[in-house]
């Protein structure tokens, strides 16, 4: 693991297009490696627009086999620009079997891992259940060039089960590619509670693990393909935070944009040093974390 990290992030809106989202996206990771980006996290499904806001089979389509053609094509770019590339796919695991599965791409070593989403929502305008399994690869760092990556997906940004299974496994930074957005019939007041609620909770994994966490949304608007359904408004807001959850980098609600950061990993090893908090965990008095409620 390198003491000094740039780790960039791309904050996008998306189009009716794949290709098109694809050459985009590639674009925008270019212009990061160019500026001295070692590392990039893609935003969740950011090959489509996100078509969970309907229950409808015929977007099984829009999902493909990994290895397939977006493998192909962001570890071909990886492999150019000679980078770390965490990446968020569709994956047809097999007929009728899917999952929301990112892969992970080491310079020209090409994909060396994945992880399937494992906490599946299933709520108005996001009806997830419907087209991902939940994942059965656990919760388990991808070992990289630049260290080992914990790569969770959206929903599991609310557990932080989830985020501790992957710094006990010795993750060296947590990865959260993310789609959430805001109902248009919420209010002002609501959408404030919601955005400060995950901004916070992702900056609290950070500060209990002490490790920096990063975390890419999408942006822009997207309508509902069902009448009289209002949309979402993806709110954007992609950060880097640090290991006690000090902003490094923040995005803004409706803009597209990237954002680079160095990351000082010595300095997370200092304060896991600083604050023990692994070495005074009650392991032996957690037994009922495992289940489900305590009746």
């Amino acid at each position: 693991m390198t003491n000094k990290l740039k780790v960039g992030l791309v904050q996008q809106a998306v189009a009716n297009d794949k290709q098109l989202n694809w050459q985009r996206s590639a674009e925008q990771v270019e212009a990061l490696a160019k500026q001295g980006a070692q590392l990039v996290l893609l935003q969740e499904l950011h090959s489509t627009l996100y078509f969970c806001q309907e229950e409808n089979t015929d977007y099984f389509d829009l999902a493909e086999p990994i290895p397939g053609p977006a493998t192909d094509f962001f570890g071909d770019l990886a492999k150019r620009l000679d980078i770390v590339l965490v990446t968020s796919l569709f994956e047809k695991r097999g007929s009728g079997l899917y999952h929301n599965t990112a892969v992970v791409f080491d310079r020209q070593e090409g994909m060396v891992g994945k992880y399937r989403k494992m906490h599946i929502p299933d709520d108005p305008g996001f009806y997830e259940k419907f087209y991902f399994t939940p994942g059965d690869l656990g919760f388990t760092p991808i070992q990289t060039s630049v260290g080992k990556l914990g790569v969770l997906v959206c929903w599991d940004q609310w557990y932080p089960e989830a985020a501790r299974l992957m710094a006990m496994a010795g993750a060296d930074i947590l990865f959260y590619p993310t789609a959430i957005g805001w109902d248009m019939t919420d209010t002002p007041e609501e959408r404030t509670r919601q955005h400060g609620a995950w901004e916070t909770i992702q900056r609290g994994h950070a500060v209990a693990n002490s490790l920096p966490v990063v975390v890419a949304n999408r942006t822009g608007f997207e309508a509902s393909p069902t009448e009289g359904d209002p949309g979402i408004q993806f709110w954007g807001q992609s950060f880097i935070a640090g290991p006690q959850g000090e902003f490094l980098a923040k995005a803004s609600a409706d803009q597209e944009e990237n954002l680079l950061v160095e990351l000082d990993m010595a300095r997370t090893e200092k304060i896991k040093r600083i604050w023990p908090y692994f070495r005074d965990r009650r392991i032996d008095d957690y037994g009922d974390l495992v289940r489900r409620w305590r009746d």
